[in-house]
């Protein structure tokens, strides 16, 4: 019987620390603004407008949609935005964005258009505050998380537009809530059980359920859509009061569902 009544207390304590690691910050005075909007995932892309372009990043602001992009830390210290590190799928050509500069940028023309790697300089010149942005950090495992997130906060010291930045890397996360405290900021996640090449499976587990969120403290959780429904995620919005993200939402029936719920939508492929 006392075996049973401690095998009970450890199990409890177990769950009790379970949730206060998933525990984030709420009520950053920024959100109510921030869920006012939709987002345009990499921008409102097609297959005339390139992902992550300027044509795509324009279409969305004359459309009053916000935008989710993807920024990466190049070889001489500027920013560009692009999805992947590799430059195979959306270029065509060889080699790393991390391994660029912003002089060769001119380069390397996206999905064969004439549309080019843009830079994140450009793209808040071009929104220049008319409609937010949720940025996208994409770590590099060679240069760490400091450069860039420094560099990121370095172009937008100026900047009076609404913004949000978020990162899969909790170490991004981390840093922006010592160093940068007032950025609103997000822990992106996903269902990485079945990924038993990217790490050991108590790795995926932390990860697929936003274990480190005590030492993050995010604003909001950004989540796929499968991962929207883990009890995980259903505990950080409703017991914590974290706000929800979703990404990438594909069609009106999803998107409507995931805002009724108080969801922050990311979509793709079609327009709210």
């Amino acid at each position: 019987m006392v075996f049973l009544w401690i095998f009970l207390a450890v199990i409890l304590l177990l769950v009790i620390a379970f949730l206060f690691s998933i525990r984030g910050r709420r009520g950053h005075a920024l959100l109510p603004q921030l869920r006012q909007w939709h987002y345009a995932h990499r921008g409102l892309h097609n297959e005339a407008r390139p992902e992550n372009s300027m044509s795509a990043f324009r279409a969305a602001l004359e459309k009053g949609y916000g935008i989710e992009l993807d920024v990466h830390l190049m070889r001489d210290g500027n920013l560009a935005v692009i999805h992947d590190s590799l430059l195979q799928r959306t270029t065509g050509a060889q080699g790393r964005i991390e391994d660029l500069t912003e002089q060769e940028l001119p380069n390397y023309h996206l999905e064969g258009t004439s549309e080019t790697i843009p830079t994140l300089k450009q793209v808040l010149q071009l929104f220049d505050g008319k409609a937010p942005m949720i940025i996208e950090l994409k770590t590099d495992l060679k240069n760490g998380v400091a450069p860039l997130v420094n560099r990121v906060m370095a172009e937008l010291k100026d900047y009076e537009g609404l913004y949000c930045i978020e990162s899969f890397d909790p170490r991004c996360v981390h840093y922006l809530k010592k160093h940068y405290p007032q950025v609103v900021r997000g822990q992106l996640t996903d269902y990485f059980m079945d990924l038993k090449n990217f790490a050991p499976w108590f790795l995926r587990f932390a990860l697929t359920h936003s274990m480190a969120n005590f030492l993050t403290k995010p604003d909001f959780l950004a989540c796929s859509i499968r991962s929207r429904g883990m009890f995980t995620s259903k505990i950080c919005k409703k017991l914590w009061h974290v706000q929800g993200v979703c990404w990438t939402v594909q069609d009106l029936k999803t998107h409507q569902a995931v805002t009724k719920d108080g969801w922050m939508s990311i979509f793709e492929n079609f327009e709210p």
